[in-house]
C-alpha cells in the first residue's frame, strides 16, 4: 500500500511538472515531448570542454541523442537560461562563476523559479604568455598595475591617475621590458569576473590610497580594466587566445587552467605570488587566482526533456568527475569525496538553490 501510494505520488508530482512546462510554454504534451528530444547546455566557455566531453560519451554510451552546447559565456548563458520556461530556453547553463542574486530574479521574474546548483570541481585562472617566451612571476599588485583603468599615482601613491603604464618595466624593472599587451575574455565572461575578483581586487587592497575607497569607489578602482590597447577583449574562445599567443611571443593571455593544461606544448602559465599554475597547487589552494566551476539546472524540465536526469547521472559519476575521472584528465581539479557525495545527493534530490543560505 505504501508503494501504492509513493508511485501515484511520484506520478501526479510528474504531470504536475509537465502541465506546469506544457502550460508556461504555450504547447500540448504532444509537442512538448516531439519539440526536442536532446539536452540543451549554454554558458561559460570554461566549462565548456568538461561539458562536451561529458556529452560525447552520454551520446555514445546511452539511447539518448548527444546533448546540444553553445558557449555563450557565463553571463550570456545565464541570460538565455532565465529566458523562461519550455523548449525553447536551455535546459542548463554553465557557469565559471557562482550564479548571482540578480540573475535568480530574472529567472523568476521568467517562471523559472527552481533552479538546482551543481558543483563540478574546481579550475585555476592563469595569465599565460607562448613558450618561446621568458617565463615570467607576477605578484597580484603587479597585474592591477598592468590592466587597471585607474591606479595610484607613481610620484605620490595618494590619489589614482589614468594609468601610465606602458611596459611591465614600468611597473617594475625586473619584469619584460615589452608593451603591456594582455588577451582576455569580455564583460560577459565568468572568467573575467572571478579574475577582478580574485586577482585584480586582491592586488589593489596592497595600496593605501585604494584600500581607504568606500566600497562603490573601491570595486570601480579594482574592477575597472584599462581601455587603452593594453587589454584586448578576445572573445569567449579560449583555442582563439592561445593561437594570439602562439603568433606573438610578447603578448599575455587569461583563461582557465584546462586550456593551459591541454595547451601545454604551446603557451606556459606565469608564476603568480612566486607559485606555478599546477594541478596540485591549485586543489591545494597554494595558487592564488583559482575558484569553483558550476552548471545550473531547471528543475521543471527534468523528466520532461528526455535524457536530462541521465546526463546528470553521468556529470556527478566518478568515472567522470572523481579523483581519476576523465574530466581530471581534461584539467578539471576534482573536489573531495565529501564534497562530492554532497553535491551529487543534492542533483539527484533535485534541491533547489538558495543563495541566502550560502
Amino acid at each position: 500500500m505504501a508503494n501504492q501510494r509513493s508511485i501515484i505520488i511520484a506520478r501526479s508530482g510528474f504531470t504536475a511538472i509537465v502541465a506546469a512546462f506544457v502550460a508556461a510554454a504555450g504547447i500540448s504534451t504532444a509537442q512538448a515531448q516531439a519539440a526536442r528530444d536532446y539536452v540543451s547546455i549554454v554558458g561559460s566557455s570554461t566549462v565548456y570542454p568538461f561539458s562536451t566531453v561529458v556529452a560525447e560519451r552520454f551520446g555514445r554510451n546511452t539511447d539518448f541523442k548527444t546533448p546540444k552546447i553553445e558557449s555563450t559565456g557565463t553571463g550570456g548563458g545565464f541570460k538565455l537560461f532565465c529566458g523562461g520556461i519550455g523548449v525553447q530556453h536551455p535546459d542548463i547553463s554553465n557557469a565559471s562563476r557562482r550564479i548571482k542574486q540578480s540573475e535568480v530574479d530574472l529567472c523568476a521574474a521568467n517562471g523559472v523559479d527552481k533552479i538546482v546548483e551543481v558543483k563540478l570541481g574546481y579550475d585555476g585562472i592563469v595569465i599565460a604568455n607562448s613558450r618561446e617566451a621568458d617565463l615570467v612571476d607576477f605578484t597580484l599588485e603587479e597585474l592591477y598595475l598592468a590592466l587597471a583603468k585607474n591606479v595610484p599615482d607613481p610620484a605620490t601613491g595618494a590619489h589614482l591617475v589614468a594609468n601610465p603604464y606602458k611596459q611591465w618595466s614600468d611597473i617594475d624593472p625586473s619584469l619584460p621590458a615589452i608593451d603591456i599587451e594582455v588577451l582576455g575574455p569580455p564583460p560577459t565572461s565568468g572568467t573575467r569576473d572571478a579574475f577582478l575578483e580574485l586577482a585584480m581586487e586582491v592586488g589593489c587592497e596592497g595600496f593605501p590610497a585604494v584600500a581607504a575607497l568606500e566600497d562603490d569607489a573601491f570595486t570601480a578602482a579594482c574592477h575597472t580594466i584599462r581601455e587603452d590597447g593594453a587589454y584586448i577583449e578576445a572573445g569567449e574562445n579560449d583555442n582563439l587566445i592561445v593561437q594570439k599567443l602562439e603568433a606573438n611571443p610578447a603578448a599575455f593571455g587569461i583563461f582557465g587552467y584546462s586550456f593551459l593544461d591541454q595547451n601545454s606544448d604551446k603557451v606556459q602559465g606565469s608564476m603568480i605570488n612566486g607559485v606555478a599554475p599546477e594541478f596540485d597547487a591549485i586543489a591545494d589552494g597554494d595558487y592564488p587566482v583559482s575558484r569553483p566551476l558550476f552548471f545550473y539546472i531547471k528543475a521543471a524540465h527534468v523528466d520532461v526533456i528526455p535524457g536530462i536526469r541521465e546526463f546528470l547521472a553521468e556529470f556527478t559519476s566518478d568515472a567522470a568527475w572523481g579523483d581519476f575521472g576523465y574530466l581530471a584528465d581534461r584539467g578539471l581539479i576534482p573536489m573531495t569525496e565529501a564534497e562530492r557525495s554532497q553535491v551529487s545527493a543534492s542533483v539527484h534530490a533535485l534541491t533547489p538553490l538558495n543563495l541566502a543560505a550560502n
